[in-house]
């Protein structure tokens, strides 16, 4: 071969060569849109059917916090005997008890809510049993009337969870 049909042949060559790189980074590119667009869709597709999950996750956990209000659990839970401690015991029982039964609405919800909500179960327990430490009061009744007024002072620990579980369900829409 001659320089001459070299010449010509990398003329020839040369067009073929810059529509296939065109060709091949078009179809690259058009790949990864599909990819994309099909990724999206199924992520849509898995919003929807979660979303109804969610929100009885969020429905769940805000009656757990109003049936732990200390307003709304005194009303529930009476006392079985006359004892303080028995009767601070069975609040905290019964706390405990329907915080166990919502465990699993946990990984539906945020991790920062789901903080929230047992920094409030804990802070419920613990103003219990603060109260119920208080060497004035004497018996089951004293700890429910102490507890009682102790809402007149100060929110409830579930209001701040149900204020922020309002909060981050607003923030779904």
């Amino acid at each position: 071969m001659t320089e001459d049909s070299i010449l010509e042949l990398l003329f020839y060559l040369l067009p073929a060569v810059v529509v296939g790189v065109i060709a091949f980074y078009f179809f690259n590119l058009h790949t990864r849109n599909e990819e994309r667009r099909r990724r999206y869709l199924l992520h849509r597709e898995a919003q929807k059917q979660a979303l109804p999950l969610r929100l009885q996750a969020y429905e769940r956990m805000a009656l757990f916090l109003e049936r732990i209000a200390p307003g709304n659990l005194l009303v529930r839970v009476k006392p079985s005997g006359s004892e303080k401690e028995d009767y601070a015991s069975l609040l905290i029982k019964s706390i405990e008890q329907e915080f166990e039964h919502n465990l699993a609405q946990q990984i539906y919800i945020s991790e920062a809510c789901w903080n929230v909500i047992k920094a409030s179960k804990n802070a419920t327990i613990n103003n219990i049993r603060k109260i119920a430490g208080r060497e004035e009061i004497t018996s089951a009744n004293d700890l429910r009337q102490q507890i009682a007024n102790s809402l007149i002072d100060q929110q409830p620990p579930s209001e701040t969870g149900l204020a922020y579980i309002k909060k981050e369900v607003g923030s779904l829409w």
